[in-house]
């Protein structure tokens, strides 16, 4: 249940802002954020059991994913979600051409929700049931995305923009402020939940911003800004079972139109 904010050209001031949590169980084996050899420009975290990533950038190119809550379908893919992000981040494709090749493999991936950014705009794809549209330009906004479809107000995601926005217009851009946007660790409200057809077991106890049961919950967040002078900031914290950071990982670098 990961949660994703974007602030996208909402401000000249910050062209580019966005706040990621990655929920995952904590036994699978995870790299933190860092350069890939691949690619010395390329920062992303890696997920080592299938190579891929949940959120990286390369200059001015970045990309994220979600799963899709409503399915197994294709659960057992061969193609993992994490590889989309990857091979977005390594190649030179414009967002609109990556998404149409991938709208054409979409039904050998599990559902995800994939957002792909590069100078000249920011891009939305889903391969779930429940999309009808293809590969979406989106305009300046803030938006927010969890485990349905881009902008679906559950509790997390509405409370989420909300806090982005007021963040927005106090003029705030510090890494530990807008990591506050998104860590939120209370429950939604059960009744809320049922507005959306969710329960009141996994549902609940995943219904929070910042998750931690255990066995699952969220592993990083990561925070990113660009301003209008060409300069990025990045920030990953990790964390352990208990929800107390174990790692930080944090770059602040030029952007170009890589």
């Amino acid at each position: 249940m990961c949660l994703i904010l974007i602030a996208h050209q909402f401000t000249d001031q910050t062209p580019l802002l966005v706040l990621a949590n990655r929920d995952e169980f904590y036994d699978r084996p995870t790299a933190a954020a860092a350069l890939w050899e691949e690619c010395g420009e390329l920062i992303a975290g890696r997920d080592l059991v299938s190579g891929g990533s949940w959120f990286g950038t390369r200059g001015l190119r970045w990309a994220s994913v979600t799963n899709f809550r409503e399915s197994m379908k294709n659960h057992h893919s061969h193609r993992s979600r994490g590889w989309l992000v990857r091979d977005y981040l390594l190649s030179d494709d414009a967002p609109q051409d990556f998404l149409i090749n991938v709208a054409e493999q979409g039904s050998e991936y599990a559902g995800f929700n994939l957002l792909l950014g590069d100078p000249h705009g920011l891009w939305y794809f889903s391969n779930s049931s429940a999309a009808d549209d293809g590969p979406m330009r989106l305009t300046p906004g803030i938006y927010g995305l969890s485990n349905a479809q881009l902008d679906t107000p559950w509790p997390k995601v509405s409370l989420g923009k909300q806090r982005l926005q007021t963040l927005l217009e106090s003029g705030t851009m510090e890494h530990d402020q807008l990591a506050a946007v998104v860590g939120d660790q209370r429950l939604a409200d059960p009744e809320e939940l049922r507005e959306h057809g969710m329960g009141d077991g996994m549902d609940l106890l995943l219904s929070a911003q910042f998750i931690v049961t255990g066995r699952y919950g969220t592993r990083a967040s990561t925070t990113l800004w660009t301003t209008g002078g060409g300069l990025a900031s990045w920030r990953e914290l990790s964390f352990d079972a208990r929800g107390c950071v174990r790692g930080v990982q944090e770059q602040r670098f030029s952007i170009g139109e890589a």
